[in-house]
Order: structure tokens, then sequence, then C-alpha cells
């Protein structure tokens, strides 16, 4: 455990805040491709040349992809081989995305909830999230860093259902919420849905179905045949991009799942914008760093 240069995880931290601010994901750019080759409408056409051109600027001048440089989220996946002191991760990854703000820098988008006071750190209480599993056989520190903006995030809505519902007002629920979020979320983005748990772990789940690549179906085939079934729906509803109406609403809807209690079946929504922006960090146990998506 002391062998380990925690500066490294610092590094990681500060690092994939920047480049999940400022370059795009492959798996995010094809879909936005392939979206836009099947838009007819042409105001959704234009807001298609927008997007390519946004990311067209960031690539070029290595700037960010959207001025909103959200909340840190980092999800953090610790190999069972993996020397670790989790105190100095969490008090690392904290510095590392405050080092990331003042650095760059960008605007600090973190507050108090009542006071509205804004440290321009992005982080404080609680802040950054950090969500932590753990993998079996494996000698890595797997950090994946998502930044949240505002526009999405408060499109973010659960509701405690019971079992006598059926799946059919799940489904409802879905299509109904994106309905009601409008051009807010700036779509097209992703649809993350969690389902079952409890209520603060449903949440949990949507987050991390945002997390997944466009198009990376449920490894439960009946869960990525709902994940087709709502994508359709939402793009049957001629929303389009931004909400100016068009024939893409959403690049894509992913689910994950838990087992709940007998008498509950908790859903939770999450969306991301068209960014759809995340950034991976793999540490080795002897200090290399490999990044990714």
């Amino acid at each position: 455990m002391a062998d380990l240069d925690y500066q490294i995880v610092e590094e990681a931290a500060k690092e994939t805040y920047i480049r999940a601010l400022c370059d795009l994901p492959p798996d995010v750019r094809d879909a936005l491709k392939r979206a836009s080759e099947k838009e007819t409408n042409p105001t959704a056409r234009e807001v298609f040349t927008a997007i390519f051109k946004t990311i067209e600027i960031a690539d070029k001048d290595k700037t960010l992809i959207c001025q909103d440089t959200g909340l840190p989220i980092y999800m953090v996946k610790i190999g069972s081989q993996f020397p670790w002191n989790g105190y100095q991760i969490k008090e690392r990854l904290t510095t590392g995305a405050r080092r990331a703000t003042k650095e760059f820098p960008f605007r600090g988008s973190s507050t108090h909830p009542l006071t509205r006071v804004n440290p321009q750190t992005s982080v404080g209480e609680g802040l950054p999230v950090i969500h932590y599993d753990f993998v079996e056989d494996s000698d890595c520190l797997d950090i994946l860093m998502i930044p949240k903006g505002s526009g999405s995030e408060n499109m973010s809505k659960m509701q405690m259902f019971y079992p006598a519902h059926g799946i059919s007002a799940l489904k409802k629920f879905v299509i109904d919420t994106d309905f009601e979020t409008g051009a807010n979320p700036c779509p097209p983005g992703k649809n993350g849905v969690g389902i079952g748990g409890t209520a603060d772990l449903v949440m949990k789940l949507a987050k991390e179905a945002i997390a997944r690549p466009v198009g990376q179906r449920h490894h439960d085939p009946q869960i990525a045949e709902m994940e087709e079934e709502l994508e359709e729906a939402i793009n049957s509803m001629d929303r389009g991009p931004m909400g100016l109406g068009g024939k893409i609403s959403t690049l894509g809807v992913h689910i994950e799942t838990a087992y709940t209690h007998i008498t509950q079946n908790p859903i939770a929504i999450n969306t991301q914008c068209w960014p759809a922006r995340r950034s991976r960090a793999t540490i080795s146990p002897d200090g290399r760093v490999e990044y990714g998506y």
C-alpha cells in the first residue's frame, strides 16, 4: 500500500476531468453522425451542423465542448489485487478536481445549497461525488469521470411504483418524463434508467446507465429489448435535436437494474446532454496510467 504514489491518482483525477470536458468519446461522435444522417428536417440538420462545428472547435483549440463544466462525478472500480488506501483515493480525487478547475482553468459550478456561495473550485461538502465498486481478479484502479451539467441533471426524476403497476407503468414513466423535458437537456443525448433497488440505489443505477457507451445493450435480453422499445418510442415523438423538431430525440436508452423489495419497484431517470461527456483512467500497481473513455 505504501508503494503506490497517490500523486498519480490526483493527476488522473485532474486529467480525466479536463479530458471529459474537451474530448468527446468516439461512440458519441459516431452516434451523432448516424443521427444526423437520418434527419430530413431542415432545422434539425442545421442543429447538427452547429453541433459538429462545436466539436471541431473543441478538437482544434483543445478547449471546452460546453461552458457548463458540471459537477464532478467519479465512478471508481478497485481491483481485488490493487494496493489501495480508500481515504487517500478520496482525498486525491477531490484535490484533482479542484486543480483541474483552477489550472485549466474553467468555471466552477459547485455552490452552497442555501447561501449559493460558489468557491470556484468545483468541490465542496459532498463533492466530488464518488461511487466505489470492487472488481474480482484485477490489480488496477479504474476511474471513470462524468461531469454532469444542470441542464440534463435538473431533468432527473424518481418514482416508487408497486409491483401491481406492472412493466407498462415503468415504460410510460420513462416516455412521459422524457416528453416533459423538452429542450432542457440539450437533446439528443442519452437516457439513463434505473429500475429496482431502493430509492437511493435506483438513481445511482440511472447514473451508471448513462455512463455506458452509446448503443451497448444490456446483457439481459429482456432488458435489452426494453431499451430498444423505449428508444424507438422516444424518437417517434418528433422532438428532435434541441427540441426544435426532427427524427432523433435520443442517441440511446440504457437501463441498469437491481433486485428490489417484494412490495416495491422504484424507477429513476437520469438524462445526459448531447456531448455525453466522460473520461477514464486505469492505474496499474506500478503507477502506469492508461487514458480512455
